[in-house]
């Protein structure tokens, strides 16, 4: 086919990582090692010890025992040449340097008890090539995440798909300094899982309410550079019990105070979602000054509202901040502050306007000047 009619090869829109090799080499004992090339020493492996390596991966015996068995022929079927050298070089060789930092957005999905290619192990072997990517645990799975819970699998997997056509990437350098040794574990697990869709679970709102919420917040916080479904992400802390740890006092708990001031709202200003901007901001005000409210049962009294109104504005912008990429895109990086060792690197310019060489570096990436 001549040049022109040539299809282009378009990158991938992302990766899926299941269960993965590292590309360094591969922890693994050299007890464990020497035990798996020993299954081979008659020319093939035993159905017991295909079995055995099968058990070995799974983090409880409750597989449905039809897949069991698919699982033990496949071992089974793999070519004595190919186990051998995958344990013997493959497994062995470090391709770190080849591979480096990739730029396609990425997911890692493991076992939450495997016991070698866990989540630690993957956040130490595998982020440097994949920075930024969120590690989900599969619970109640070992090595193979896919054969034990494949729904738990398919659910991260699906919510990465949405995400990869929905959302634009979080920046590079951004997520470069995420996997610096400036970010501690456990700060970067939790930024991490900040990045995906609102966990699934209970919501505190009905679909009317849920509805209303999100005309509210568009134009409590007019997002730019990073655009959050901010309603659902609100919904599911509310659903969880979760939130910032404090109430007014005057209000109910936070659930049933968020319910009933959305339909305090519904009430006193019917339509509000087909209003225009100035029609919507003036209710808003209302509501701020004390003067929108019902003492109706399952409402909220005026003054109440004022109280509610402020833990809306609250918790909207401290949603949409925690976010990383709304982070990248305000350039913050106030969390970086030390990594996991013993002496932490903290800052050592501390005057406005002024940045370290590291702050430099990640400010000025390209892909941050849009």
């Amino acid at each position: 086919m001549g040049g022109a009619g040539r299809a282009r090869a378009r990158p991938p829109s992302g990766l899926i990582l299941v269960d993965a090799s590292t590309p360094s080499p591969e922890p693994m004992s050299e007890e464990r090692r020497a035990a798996m090339e020993a299954w081979w020493a008659d020319g093939e492996i035993s159905r017991e010890d295909a079995a055995a390596y099968v058990a070995a991966n799974l983090a409880s015996p409750a597989v449905p025992e039809a897949v069991r068995a698919t699982a033990i022929a496949d071992v089974r079927r793999t070519a004595r040449t190919a186990w051998l050298e995958w344990l013997r070089r493959g497994s062995l060789e470090d391709r770190s340097a080849e591979v480096g930092a990739l730029r396609t957005r990425a997911v890692v999905i493991v076992g939450a008890e495997d016991p070698d290619l866990g989540a630690r192990n993957q956040e130490r072997l595998t982020l440097p090539h994949v920075p930024g990517a969120p590690v989900h645990e599969v619970d109640g799975a070992g090595h193979d995440a896919l054969l034990e819970q494949p729904v738990e699998v398919a659910r991260f997997v699906s919510g990465f798909v949405r995400e990869v056509a929905g959302r634009a990437p979080l920046p590079a350098a951004f997520a470069r300094l995420i996997a610096s040794d400036r970010v501690s574990a456990r700060t970067r697990r939790v930024m991490l899982a900040r990045l995906g869709d609102p966990a699934e679970g209970p919501r505190a709102l009905n679909p009317a309410q849920h509805a209303l919420l999100t005309a509210v917040l568009a134009r409590v916080l007019p997002q730019r550079g990073v655009h959050l479904d901010l309603a659902a992400r609100l919904d599911a802390v509310l659903g969880a019990g979760q939130g910032d740890g404090w109430r007014f006092a005057a209000l109910p708990p936070d659930a049933e105070a968020w319910r009933r001031g959305l339909d305090t709202i519904a009430d006193g200003a019917p339509g509000f979602a087909s209003l225009d901007a100035a029609a919507q901001d003036a209710v808003l005000d209302r509501i701020e000054a004390g003067e929108l409210g019902s003492d109706a049962e399952g409402r909220l009294s005026a003054d109440r509202m004022a109280l509610w109104f402020q833990d809306v504005r609250a918790e909207a912008v401290r949603v949409w901040l925690s976010h990383p990429a709304a982070q990248a895109w305000i350039r913050y990086d106030g969390f970086a502050d030390g990594g996991d060792d013993e002496r932490k690197q903290g800052f050592t310019t501390t005057r406005a306007g002024e940045w370290e060489a590291w702050q430099r570096d990640w400010r000025t990436g390209k892909e941050l000047q849009a």
